[in-house]
């Protein structure tokens, strides 16, 4: 499966971005979905998540900024970011861990896969 993920780019301060990670299976059940970040010199950290049919959770430094949500029909993840930081400047990577299915296989699979990253750059 692959997750594409864009949406990235050059925004200033205060602005917003919507990223998008579309996977080319169909999600059949979610395990758990997540947005993480690496900013520069940092390591790499979870932003917002999703486990089962749980309530989504945020890092502190962007609850109430950042929403994460999912288009069924699309099987796409979705990251709203609005009033955006120079802080959250950084490459954003999708993982959707879920039971997948592609016509191309005997059956299901259960495994979880990650985006290629997109870059978010802020200027102040």
């Amino acid at each position: 499966v692959q997750l594409q993920a864009s949406g990235g780019g050059l925004v200033q301060a205060g602005g917003s971005l919507r990223l998008s990670c579309a996977a080319s299976a169909s999600i059949v059940r979610v395990t758990a979905m997540g947005w993480y970040r690496q900013g520069p010199g940092k390591q790499r950290e979870l932003v917002a998540s999703v486990t089962g049919g749980s309530s989504p959770t945020y890092i502190d430094d962007v609850k109430g900024r950042f929403t994460i949500s999912r288009d069924n029909a699309k099987n796409t993840v979705y990251l709203q970011m609005n009033g955006l930081k120079p802080e959250d400047t950084a490459v954003y990577y999708c993982n959707i861990d879920a039971l997948w299915f592609n016509r191309s296989w005997s059956g299901y699979r259960d495994f979880a896969a990650w985006g290629q990253g997109t870059q978010v750059t802020v200027s102040s």
